[in-house]
């Protein structure tokens, strides 16, 4: 089960070793698990913990290690840290396991039998995989496993029921809708086309793209490939909405994306880019199209997934194979084959994707990055922890393991040394994999910042209503306020509730207004209505900070750089800041755009920030993990004078200008998918993955 491959060409620095590392109880059980340190369960709490409980079933090579029988842990939860150390260990189970566990199991067991089903296959035989096959779909068990059993055997071109039963579950009642489409897929895999409807039985746009794809013409419109030689490299971006940042889901990764896509399209060795997306029923119903042309070489293909709204992170299980096979459809529908497919976020979607790189032979780049690995065992090693949430964070890490085991190249965030020697801490099975050293880690950075048309009028509009926010109250005697600025879309990661409190709690709005742009105006997005109820709750503590708190629907990226840049003019009689309330940024792309416009900025003491703000020299560092000590950061970051801020700020600009732009990072990113694709074409021990067949230009199964 394990693939081998050669190490990369750059293998990168050294990885410097921490005592903290190998104490951190978390850290030190997977340093253990790859052998790279002692067994790690000293440090663990001797009370019952549910971390320690499920961490040391998921991890010792043996089984569990605890003192005594689990007191939290549920038989289900060891049985699914037994299968995920399973597979960490290259042991697949057989195909009789894979279907009691997807019986049996919840949705995270499902999803890493999911991800073992390929090396089921192939180590235990199609034919034990199609009697389990068999066996599952005619127990008449968990309904809600039925269509990943189809969609399994279509994977693997498996025939588990005969072609009456099959017609039968591709004729289901609308109760049984996914039932129905992995039927149609299984039955296009078996090559039974006169089974499945035409086009004019469906039932909505999804159903009219699906029946169009069966039939070997998926509606992705001119082809976007063109002549031009060099890579054509797939980027993918599953969250929210490419072009508008600060709604729902969608944040600072849609404007990196956009505008590295752009970038990457204009470099020497790249022909093409294709940054992938989903599209919901609604989506589909405005636009059927599945390619559109963004830019000179530069596509957003949209990937169908059957849902009434934009679907979130933590939904992407539910469509997994379904958006496996559209994006194995697309990949290979293209009159040229996709070289390169990066991923860049450790959630079912992007195992989804990187299954489907490997049915269509495509190259796998994974960006990984410690999340939620570094705050492990402070957020759940205390009594009290939320089970949920640890649950689904163990299930986010599993998803990271296995995008680094099938990757044919990992990369990182450039930390302060330029290289990504702290992400060996939290992958440790990268040691192997970069040859003793660390991953690279291609710089990333912002467009140039380009004016919004109408931007006069916008702008003015825009700082009216800072202006009359921070305007003096002569009922209070209260004098001009300065400015504090926080741009992102609402959501709990972002804390622009914890920031209001803050704010209050401190003194703060006595002496600065405060400005949040982001979510919805209208949205019915339960996050943001959350964060809106969060922040009306903190404000009714003080019912005077309302007038103060400017909260503005989410901006283009173009108006939110010029508001900065606004805010940031000298000329100005109120000073302004930025502040990143948020309990971690990985990277941060919206402090830096405040950077480069000429704020003063304050970002979290956590995550990728202090690999380019130094705390006092171009910017402050804050401890954003309660409302008191992010609110000593407000206190700080009002209290710099304007003439040191200036300096502070100048410094910043120049930094981000110099070092932090996405043309800079597109051409290190292609000198990568050039490395990876060469050394693919001459790999090492690993076969490559046959990629389906190709009839008249189109796919016409998975």
């Amino acid at each position: 089960m394990k693939r081998s491959r050669p190490a990369p060409a750059h293998a990168g620095q050294r990885p410097r070793r921490s005592g903290r590392a190998l104490t951190e109880p978390f850290l030190a059980v997977r340093a253990g698990h790859w052998g790279r340190a002692a067994d790690g369960s000293t440090g663990w709490p001797s009370a019952p913990n549910l971390l320690a409980e499920l961490v040391r079933a998921e991890y010792h090579r043996d089984g569990p290690a605890a003192p005594g029988p689990p007191a939290l842990a549920s038989p289900q939860d060891l049985v699914l840290a037994g299968l995920r150390r399973r597979l960490r260990l290259g042991k697949a189970p057989t195909p009789a396991e894979c279907v009691r566990l997807l019986l049996e199991g919840g949705d995270h067991t499902r999803a890493a039998v999911f991800d073992a089903w390929p090396d089921v296959v192939r180590l235990h035989g199609p034919a034990r995989a199609q009697t389990a096959l068999r066996a599952g779909l005619r127990a008449g068990r968990a309904p809600e496993a039925v269509p990943q059993m189809l969609d399994l055997a279509a994977a693997a071109g498996l025939r588990p029921l005969t072609r009456t039963e099959l017609a039968g579950a591709a004729s289901a009642p609308a109760s049984g809708r996914r039932v129905r489409h992995a039927a149609w897929r299984l039955l296009a895999a078996m090559g039974e086309h006169s089974l499945i409807p035409g086009v004019h039985v469906a039932g909505d746009a999804y159903e009219r793209a699906l029946l169009a794809a069966l039939g070997g013409k998926p509606p992705i419109g001119p082809d976007p490939t063109g002549t031009r030689p060099g890579l054509l490299v797939a980027q993918s971006m599953l969250m929210g909405h490419l072009d508008r940042p600060g709604e729902g889901m969608s944040g600072g990764l849609g404007v990196l994306l956009g505008s590295l896509g752009d970038a990457l399209a204009d470099t020497e060795a790249v022909a093409g880019v294709l940054t992938v997306v989903t599209a919901d029923l609604a989506g589909l119903e405005a636009d059927p199209c599945l390619v559109r042309r963004r830019g000179r070489g530069h596509w957003v293909l949209r990937i169908p997934v059957d849902s009434d709204h934009q679907i979130r992170p933590e939904e992407t299980g539910e469509h997994r194979e379904a958006m496996t096979w559209w994006a194995t459809v697309l990949l290979t529908s293209l009159r040229r084959p996709v070289d390169v497919l990066h991923v860049r976020y450790a959630d079912d979607g992007s195992l989804a994707l990187a299954e489907a790189a490997r049915r269509a032979g495509t190259s796998l780049v994974f960006t990984a990055t410690p999340d939620p690995h570094r705050q492990m065992t402070e957020r759940y090693g205390a009594p009290g922890a939320d089970p949920l949430a640890l649950r689904n964070d163990l299930h986010r890490v599993f998803l990271a393991d296995r995008l680094v085991e099938r990757a044919d190249r990992v990369v990182g965030i450039a930390g302060r040394d330029g290289g990504a020697a702290e992400l060996v801490r939290y992958f440790p099975q990268l040691v192997d994999r970069c040859a003793g050293g660390a991953p690279s880690a291609p710089p990333e950075g912002i467009p140039p910042y380009l004016p919004p048309a109408h931007g006069a009028r916008r702008r003015g509009v825009l700082l009216r209503a800072i202006d009359d926010a921070a305007a003096p109250d002569p009922e209070d005697g209260r004098a001009a306020a300065s400015v504090l600025l926080s741009v992102g879309r609402l959501h709990p990661v972002k804390q622009q509730d914890l920031l209001v409190r803050a704010w209050i709690a401190s003194g703060c709005h006595r002496r600065a207004v405060l400005v949040l742009v982001g979510g919805g105006p209208h949205s019915g997005d339960p996050v943001e209505r959350m964060m809106r109820a969060r922040i009306e709750e903190a404000l009714c503590t003080r019912p005077e900070a309302r007038r103060r708190l400017l909260l503005l629907p989410a901006l283009p990226n173009a108006e939110v750089r010029m508001l900065e840049r606004a805010l940031a003019d000298p000329a100005r009689r109120l000073s302004a800041r930025y502040v990143c309330p948020s309990a971690k940024e990985e990277f941060g792309l919206a402090l830096l755009e405040a950077m480069e416009a000429g704020l003063l900025v304050a970002g979290p003491l956590r995550g990728g920030v202090p690999h380019y703000v130094a705390d006092g020299r171009n910017g402050l560092l804050v401890d954003t993990s309660t409302s008191l000590t992010l609110g000593e950061g407000l206190t700080r970051l009002l209290a710099v004078d304007d003439a040191r801020a200036a300096v502070m700020a100048a410094r910043a600009r120049s930094l981000v200008r110099s070092t932090y732009s996405s043309a800079a990072m597109a051409r290190a990113l292609a000198e990568q998918y050039a490395a990876v694709t060469a050394s693919r074409a001459a790999p090492a021990g690993r076969p490559l993955p046959a990629a389906p067949p190709r009839r008249g230009g189109h796919a016409h199964g998975a």
